[in-house]
């Protein structure tokens, strides 16, 4: 093994430069996330409610750890300020990314936008982004998947053969925040939702989920 004039191996010195060769590697990732009003229709029953990009639930984040993600929201709904929030990502070094409202921004009002730019550091797997302002995160929410540098496989025994993302929800027929504000004004908890979903969906069993869900 090859010394320096020290006497210590440069094997150090291999282990830097491997480190350098997946930090190169990380990649800018950019999203437009445009908050608009669809009309949305489960169990028989359609409602005009908040979404991104019109669907529910909203896009998926496709990031790999080291990356830099940017995340451009544009409020394009009048009735409505909005902050998203980035749930269980560790916003090392960029606390102003983590979106609740009032505490790390103020909300993004009707007609502006705002750009969350932060760093995937130390760590991998699948979170969730949602709505940090009211009752919104229950129409305004998807996935983060944050996969393994490249080149670094899954700490499993065996590689995973698919992917698939499953986002557990639930659906009112009401408007959430009227739930939320009828609520307040009792005192009491709010009104159960009507069903539970899966990405969105409250499965076969129900009215009309194979018509119109």
């Amino acid at each position: 093994m090859a010394t320096a004039s020290s006497g210590q191996p440069l094997v150090v010195v291999a282990v830097v430069l491997a480190l350098l060769a997946v930090h190169t590697e990380a990649e800018v990732k950019r999203y437009q996330f445009d908050i608009v009003t669809s009309n949305v229709s489960r169990l028989c029953h359609a409602k005009s409610m908040v979404t991104v990009n019109g669907s529910y639930p909203g896009p998926t984040i496709y990031a790999r750890e080291g990356d830099r993600v940017i995340v451009n929201v544009t409020n394009r709904v009048e009735q409505h300020n909005v902050t998203i929030h980035w749930h269980g990502l560790k916003q090392r070094r960029n606390g102003w990314a983590d979106g609740p409202a009032y505490v790390t921004q103020c909300p993004i009002q009707s007609g502006a936008s705002y750009a969350y730019d932060f760093n995937v550091t130390g760590q991998r797997g699948t979170l969730w982004w949602h709505a940090h302002i009211a009752w919104l995160r229950a129409t305004v929410h998807g996935a983060i998947v944050i996969l393994p540098p490249r080149g670094v496989p899954y700490p499993f025994p065996k590689q995973p053969d698919a992917e698939a993302e499953i986002i557990l929800g639930e659906w009112w027929h009401a408007d959430v925040e009227a739930v939320e504000k009828q609520g307040t004004m009792l005192g009491m908890a709010p009104n159960m939702s009507d069903a539970h979903t899966i990405n969105g969906k409250p499965g076969p069993l129900f009215p009309c989920s194979e018509k119109r869900a």
